[in-house]
């Protein structure tokens, strides 16, 4: 599983000219499923992800979660994470997990973090998504759950 947060002060995803979800302080994750994953992978990035201090404390320093500032999640379904463009110039999605199986972690993302009383706001799994993001900072970190666990 790989993750780009981005520390957003608002964002929004727009589908088909209308917006279907939007935050104000937060993050944007873009969320990205391989084969090797899940339920389990996804409940142990969703604790790196809720509990990583990256917001400013009073002294300026990045020492508060989103949790510590009541922060709001929108999660984009995100497969090009898992792009390999080692050969030619088109890439290879192979790594990526079938839509079926991806589109099932992400529900479960997603209703996971509401069950832990986070506002999340989602995009469509699937769908072409305009997504608008101010980035705070800009901070942006990558997870990836190889790497993690």
């Amino acid at each position: 599983m790989k993750v780009v947060i981005q520390r957003s002060k608002q964002s929004k995803v727009t589908i088909n000219n209308s917006v279907h979800g939007s935050i104000e302080k937060g993050y944007v994750l873009l969320s990205s499923f391989t084969k090797e994953d899940d339920k389990k992978t996804v409940d142990k990035m969703i604790d790196k992800i809720i509990n990583l201090r990256i917001f400013e404390d009073e002294n300026g320093k990045m020492n508060l979660s989103l949790i510590d500032i009541n922060g709001s999640i929108l999660n984009i379904s995100q497969f090009t994470l898992y792009a390999n463009c080692k050969n030619g110039r088109r890439p290879s999605f192979v790594d990526a997990l079938n839509p079926e199986e991806a589109s099932k972690l992400y529900d479960y993302m997603n209703e996971k973090l509401k069950s832990l009383n986070i506002k999340t706001e989602t995009g469509i799994f699937g769908s072409d998504m305009f997504v608008e993001i101010q980035n705070d900072g800009p901070v942006t970190i990558i997870l990836d759950s190889k790497e993690l666990f």
